[in-house]
């Protein structure tokens, strides 16, 4: 379902680049919509899901289901006032945000773009409230394993933002316009898609306010450290937004579309791994079953090595002829393939970290623990504005264009250093650590992955000839290529020892 929903936000870019192409509209429509999406990995898929989920499986596993459903009411009616109350802010305070975030916009010369982006972010702003909502009802979900429906949900916002796109948007003065109301509309469809669901598991609730009750106390204390903690990539994405917006016209589209692409294997992926392991290492940890614990977090971890190399090897050497197959059309120009060319190789380069990051959290998160993932993420953030500073700096001194790549090149590093430091807690505290086995994995699963990697490099082609090709030939041979891919590195990984049952099930106590 996951997998499904990725598709769908692909097929929702393509329609974007077609229609909109790279202009200054364009631009006000990202940080706009970037904005509440911001938001909703912040607190709705981050901080909040990662304190509701550990406590809505322990009082499962621990008490009834009337405390179960007690639990859940208080948290819907608390997040749901506090949320109108957000909402409230963010639409009459949306001249403000977008001086914020978008503060480049406020250069002489930009009014168009600065009014375009506050009229959008008022449409695009309350979709944090219905977004927070189905956050809860996923969390209320995945805790009774019924995955499918929250992992289909956003399929939603991409096939409403396409009607609009495809439908709409040519009748409006400003096309783009269309996308805002869309975005509107897909928060009050996702939530309302999963509520039939949650009321036939009896949980449906009837919000009360909460915000001493016992439940909602600890949630709180959890959310307070985790709302930065578990979010040090989207605030790295949105600085490299605000940066971007100083930048030449294009600069916020160009790294949109790689941040999409990168985002791509790290929601299919990372994002479903992690969304499966949490309740599960919460069950683990209430009952008091470390070996267990242990187990599924080596058993996810090395999925999450033996994709994300692989992943990010592919998606590097492929990275002209994925942007020329998926966006080269239309409004969407080669000089635009180029610029995104360079800011997605460098995102690529920390899809490792962003994997792992997510997998590697969730070690915390299950035991309640939001404070040591603040630590690391502390550090990282503080890495990130360093490195932009110093890379952007840099590349502006001998490049006129692809400035922009240097914020990705910092994002990707600075998701090593937190990376590197969760694990390094994690093992100091005996919680999880590789094992003697694991270092020839790892040299496996690379070995594998360069192969590959040079076979790609050496015979894929370059970009400007890709972009002369019809679709046909694009999609034909972009599918030959990554399924080569695949198919080399899985038998040069079986040649070098490594078996498929280990991916199967975590092992046996």
């Amino acid at each position: 379902m996951t997998l499904l929903s990725r598709f769908a936000g692909l097929a929702r870019d393509i329609v974007f680049a077609n229609y909109f192409g790279v202009r200054a509209a364009t631009d006000a429509f990202f940080v706009a919509f970037k904005i509440p999406n911001f938001l909703r990995r912040l607190f709705a898929e981050g901080a909040f899901s990662q304190a509701f989920v550990p406590i809505l499986s322990e009082v499962k596993a621990r008490r009834d289901e009337e405390a179960v459903r007690d639990l859940v009411s208080h948290v819907a009616g608390t997040l749901g006032i506090l949320l109108l109350g957000v909402t409230f802010l963010g639409v009459i305070g949306a001249p403000v945000i977008i001086s914020i975030f978008g503060a480049g916009f406020l250069i002489e010369g930009n009014e168009d773009k600065f009014a375009l982006s506050v009229a959008m972010l008022r449409f695009t702003f309350p979709y944090i409230l219905f977004i927070a909502l189905a956050a809860l009802a996923s969390g209320i979900l995945n805790t009774y394993r019924q995955f499918a429906v929250p992992a289909f949900t956003p399929v939603f916002l991409n096939l409403i933002l396409i009607i609009m796109a495809v439908g709409i948007s040519p009748y409006l003065d400003e096309p783009v316009m269309s996308l805002a109301w869309g975005v509107f509309i897909a928060g009050v469809v996702q939530l309302g898609f999963q509520l039939p669901v949650v009321a036939r598991l009896g949980m449906l609730p009837g919000p009360r306010w909460g915000w001493y009750h016992e439940g909602v106390t600890r949630i709180r204390r959890l959310m307070l450290p985790a709302i930065f903690g578990s979010s040090v990539v989207q605030i790295s994405l949105l600085m490299d937004t605000l940066i971007a917006s100083f930048l030449v016209t294009g600069s916020v589209t160009w790294i949109y579309f790689s941040d999409r692409l990168v985002e791509f294997p790290v929601g299919v992926f990372g994002v479903a791994l992690a969304t499966v392991i949490l309740p599960n290492l919460s069950q683990k940890h209430a009952l008091d079953s470390p070996r267990q614990f242990f187990n599924l977090m080596d058993w996810a971890m090395r999925w999450a090595v033996a994709v994300s190399i692989p992943a990010m090897v592919g998606l590097f050497v492929l990275a002209g002829p994925v942007l020329v197959t998926l966006f080269g059309y239309g409004e969407f120009s080669l000089r635009d393939i180029e610029m995104s060319r360079l800011s997605l190789m460098a995102y690529t380069l920390g899809l490792p970290a962003f994997i792992l990051v997510k997998v590697l959290a969730s070690g915390f998160f299950s035991r309640q623990d939001t404070s040591t993932p603040v630590r690391a993420a502390i550090h990282a953030m503080l890495a990130n504005v360093f490195l932009k500073l110093i890379l952007v700096g840099l590349l502006l001194l001998v490049v006129f264009d692809g400035v922009h790549m240097g914020l990705a090149l910092a994002t990707a590093l600075a998701a090593y250093i937190n990376c590197g430091l969760l694990y390094y807690w994690l093992k100091r505290q005996g919680i999880f650590y590789f094992d003697a086995g694991w270092w020839l994995f790892i040299l496996r699963i690379m070995l594998a992955s360069v192969i590959m990697g040079g076979v790609l490099w050496r015979f894929a082609g370059q970009t400007v000839a890709w972009y002369g090709q019809d679709l046909f030939s694009r999609v034909i041979w972009l599918s030959i290529w990554v399924l080569m891919g695949v198919m080399l590195f899985t038998v040069v990984l079986l040649i070098l020892g490594i078996k498929p049952q280990q991916f199967l099930r975590p092992s046996r106590p």
